[in-house]
């Protein structure tokens, strides 16, 4: 999907990006559990955007795509944001980076974190 982004919003990469983006969900976590987490009701507007987004996608409209797509993936995966803001600032070089003053803050507000790890 980067691949398809850098290269002007090419469609076919996109498209290609998104079946593999779903295809490697479901091998990971399961047909039944990918089913469910798309089909929760507090998750139905970010399912709707991310699928209406992949389809116009196929469509062959790739920038309003990855835009609604874009949406839904943040409204669906909103609430990872926290917890992999807590696993960056384990890392070595890109831990040190992100406790740094000015940058946790950014950090925390973007992520929705409460509190600073560190």
């Amino acid at each position: 999907m980067l691949l398809g982004v850098i290269l002007f919003f090419d469609g076919a990469l996109l498209a290609l990006g998104n079946i593999l983006f779903l295809s490697g969900l479901t091998l990971i976590i399961g047909p039944h559990k990918t089913f469910y987490f798309f089909a929760r009701r507090q998750k139905l507007r970010g399912t709707a955007c991310f699928i209406g987004g992949i389809l116009l996608v196929f469509f062959k409209w790739p920038f309003v795509g990855v835009i609604v797509e874009t949406f839904g993936f943040l409204n669906l995966f909103g609430d990872f944001f926290p917890v992999i803001l807590t696993f960056l600032r384990q890392l070595p070089v890109i831990g040190q980076i992100l406790t740094l003053p000015y940058i946790r803050d950014v950090a925390d507000r973007i992520a929705g974190s409460r509190t600073s790890i560190v």
